[in-house]
């Protein structure tokens, strides 16, 4: 899901930072009245900046000690085997499971200041009102990447999702190896809700996907979309925004749509686990995520959009200027997942008949 669009920073900038943050170390004391010498932070891969985590390291003394996960199920899984984390950035549906389930703690909103440089659209979201459990880290949504050369915009913009059934496309398409982002287009294509639990509008979108592996015979792919749409190895392709973003910066024929039908609005968030033992130290990290300088470095470096607004303006209009996918629509048919095991299950087994259609 997570891609990196690898962006050399200046040696002059981290240089400068280097020098500043050696000399300005802070010492964090836990409510314990320990201070702890290191940070276990949990997040997808390829989905920080290469000089993140040591400028942070750097500024506070302390040692990062940086864990990978590929879904938020896995991350789930592992924190609920009892390993401890201090900061985790899962997505919004899994915060919502992690808020009922008392598996969090809330943020200190004394020690994350930088919250007000947010845009205000990207908080206070239905999972989690007024952020008392998490901050936005990323965000964005799910679309269709095409190539201009081979597809037309108006047949996109007419189809929407429908174009993934198109049998003009066949052998042309890539659909993406996951039920939850597949059944939300069929969904989406149908006019229902893609948080819906009606068994009969579950089937349908069953039977939307059986015509769209019969008609275009998709290849189902993760990750490897990324180099394959950029290398034009096929015309369509179901992309996150941010992974969009780098294909639309390596190749000039790929443009991004999302239709105006609905899609997946998402966000990925940081936060605190309830088990955390250096909470303090999990807060100072997140508003250093947050600060102007530190959410350009990370987001021009991962290619995903940043909530900080001098960030995003920045970036807009400088190094993803004119990259529609970088900038995130408001749309009212758009919707964040909510947590939903019922449904989870449903389209899980669903999906294998698809696949073995």
């Amino acid at each position: 899901m997570k891609k990196i669009l690898i962006l050399i920073l200046t040696s002059l900038l981290l240089a400068g930072c280097a020098s500043s943050n050696s000399e300005s170390a802070k010492n964090i004391t836990e409510s314990n009245g320990d201070k702890c010498s290191s940070l276990n932070l949990f997040n997808w891969g390829e989905y920080i900046g290469e000089e993140t985590i040591p400028a942070f390291e750097d500024e506070y003394g302390v040692k990062v000690n940086y864990s990978l996960f590929e879904s938020n199920e896995q991350m789930y899984t592992k924190l609920q085997s009892g390993t401890k984390y201090d900061v985790l950035i899962p997505s919004d549906y899994m915060i919502e499971r992690l808020i009922n389930e008392n598996l969090l703690q809330p943020l200190d909103k004394d020690a994350i200041t930088n919250l007000n440089l947010l845009d205000p659209t990207v908080l206070n979201q239905s999972y989690d009102p007024n952020n008392t459990y998490s901050a936005p880290y990323f965000y964005g949504t799910v679309g269709i990447v095409y190539n201009t050369q081979n597809v037309d915009s108006t047949s996109v913009e007419e189809q929407g999702f429908n174009i993934f059934t198109d049998s003009k496309y066949q052998g042309k398409v890539f659909a993406y190896d996951s039920e939850r982002d597949e059944f939300m287009i069929a969904l989406k294509a149908l006019g229902y809700s893609m948080n819906t639990t009606s068994e009969s509008e579950i089937e349908e979108a069953y039977q939307w996907l059986l015509s769209m592996d019969n008609n275009v015979n998709p290849s189902y792919v993760t990750d490897e979309v990324i180099d394959a749409m950029i290398n034009g190895e096929k015309d369509i392709a179901l992309v996150y925004s941010g992974d969009a973003t780098y294909i639309l910066s390596e190749n000039s024929d790929m443009a991004y749509y999302a239709p105006e039908s609905g899609t997946n609005k998402w966000t990925d968030g940081m936060v605190i686990p309830a088990n955390s033992e250096c909470s303090a130290l999990a807060n100072e990290f997140i508003n250093f995520m947050l600060e102007d300088e530190t959410s350009e470095w990370n987001s021009e470096y991962v290619g995903y959009t940043t909530p900080n607004k001098n960030a995003f303006e920045s970036l807009v209009n400088g190094t993803y200027e004119g990259i529609s996918s970088y900038t995130v629509r408001d749309n009212t048919n758009d919707e964040y997942f909510i947590h939903q095991p019922e449904q989870a299950k449903m389209i899980a087994d669903l999906w294998i008949k698809v696949k073995n259609n």
